[in-house]
């Protein structure tokens, strides 16, 4: 370990205040990136379920997620003998959606990864605000209709709050109201920050999503589809594409 005036002295050298290389090697296994990838919706997964989804065995798997408890982006906890891990934090989940925007995604090979990877582009969690194709839908029907502007608009306040979601709380939360963050499936920005998670918590109690037992993706419930075409407009149903997927527009 450097010294603290050696590590202070480096500090000060333009260029070097920033080790990349600790989380690029920490996320430098395929096991890692999956474990990432599962524990996105902020949902914290025994280390066995963790394992199974990466097809790697308990020693092996417990290797991984200690290097990556070291490196910050994990946390765990033990609850009786079982422990479970989750991302450190919000702030995680927001480094790890940009990153995606920089890879390549993972080859699909069967009609059950294809399904999966489908499902996600669609709608998911990132950490706890909404994303994927309804995220982005939502957050530019919000812009357009403006509730949203540089931040929170007096309209989109009493909006919000008509739909029960609890903005008095987002605003008063030890985080940013209102921040975007880059969707890596969609290349264009959904709501996240304090707001977005409530929005998310409120659409989750709702009934309007509800999530998929093994990845982190969202079901649109027949209620939500009403919600979405009703105030913004949103078709959940059309277009379909090549592939499958579901595609989320605005009808106007």
């Amino acid at each position: 370990m450097p010294s603290s005036v050696t590590a202070s002295a480096t500090a000060s050298v333009p260029g070097r205040d920033r080790d990349f290389s600790v989380v690029a090697q920490a996320l430098a296994a395929p096991a890692r990136s999956v474990f990432c990838n599962l524990l996105m919706d902020g949902t914290a997964r025994p280390a066995g379920e963790l394992a199974r989804a990466a097809g790697v065995g308990a020693s092996t798997a417990s290797e991984h997620l200690s290097v990556l408890v070291a490196a910050g982006l994990l946390e765990r906890t033990a609850s009786g003998r079982r422990r479970y891990y989750r991302l450190a934090g919000p702030e995680v989940a927001r480094a790890l959606e940009a990153l995606g925007a920089l890879t390549g995604p993972t080859p699909v090979r069967g009609y059950r990864p294809s399904r999966q990877a489908a499902r996600l582009a669609a709608a998911r969690f990132c950490y706890d605000h909404l994303a994927g194709r309804l995220g982005v839908a939502l957050s530019e029907a919000w812009h357009a209709s403006g509730w949203l502007r540089e931040g929170l608009t007096p309209a989109g306040a009493e909006g919000f709050a008509a739909l029960g979601v609890d903005v008095e709380a987002a605003r008063t939360a030890r985080r940013p109201t209102v921040r975007t963050c880059a969707d890596w499936t969609e290349r264009r920005p959904h709501l996240a920050g304090a707001l977005g998670a409530a929005v998310g918590a409120r659409f989750l109690a709702a009934g309007w999503v509800e999530r998929h037992r093994t990845d982190r993706g969202l079901t649109v419930t027949p209620a939500g589809r009403a919600l979405l075409a009703d105030r913004w407009g949103i078709d959940t149903a059309e277009p379909r594409t090549a592939e499958g997927t579901v595609g989320f527009r605005s009808a106007g």
